[in-house]
């Protein structure tokens, strides 16, 4: 039996001591009634309770339908409202809409629980690296790309790289390319940036596999 505080595997959310959800009942005139606390609340409310961890589930109080996922769709359209909040982007939305009817829509749902779990699990790690490189602002605008800049120039030396040593390299090179590639001093610093993203990308994968 989870107790309040536990967490459960993968979210890294806590959960209510009660693993029984919580009903909200929505009468005819949109308003929402919780029925543990006795009292109205409002989508907000219910946002609060997520963001909590508490578990609960919406039904119609006319036809006693589960109105749970209309609900949440709701509270999304709501945040993605306020100035500052919206998660989704655009390219998103329009891409998720053209799933719908399509026949990879029964396999996408399953997707992007797994994604948004897997996402969820490694944020520990994420963020330690993040505030180890770029201190505490490390999600802010800037810091992020700062961090696009450092991953595009990681991805560079590392197919530069690729090229240098393969045994092919030398039939695509450009007439300034064998005097760089033959350069000890160049592939040595490749070397080197090569061993250190190693060295990241093993820290970041143990950190993930930490429980």
């Amino acid at each position: 039996m989870l107790t309040r505080g536990d967490v459960t595997p993968g979210t890294g959310n806590n959960v209510m001591a009660n693993s029984t959800p919580i009903t909200i009942k929505k009468y005819a005139n949109r308003r929402l009634y919780n029925t543990a606390s006795s009292a109205y609340v409002t989508l907000a409310d219910l946002a609060k309770m997520v963001k909590a961890g508490e578990d609960f589930i919406v039904y119609d109080a006319k036809t006693n339908d589960d109105i749970t996922r209309s609900v949440l769709t709701q509270i999304i359209f709501e945040q993605e409202g306020i100035a500052g909040q919206s998660l989704l982007p655009t390219t998103f939305l329009r891409q998720l809409i053209r799933f719908y009817g399509d026949s990879m829509q029964a396999i996408l749902p399953s997707y992007l629980e797994f994604s948004i779990d897997r996402f969820t699990g490694e944020q520990p790690a994420m963020r330690e690296a993040a505030s180890r490189m770029f201190g505490p602002e490390a999600f802010s605008a800037g810091s992020f790309a700062a961090m696009q800049e450092l991953t595009k120039k990681n991805f560079a030396a590392f197919n530069q790289a690729l090229t240098m040593f393969s045994p092919f390299a030398g039939a695509a090179l450009t007439a300034e390319s064998p005097k760089k590639a033959s350069s000890e001093e160049d592939i040595d610093d490749l070397r080197s940036q090569l061993s250190d993203m190693q060295k990241r990308l093993e820290s970041l994968a143990k950190k993930s596999e930490t429980p």
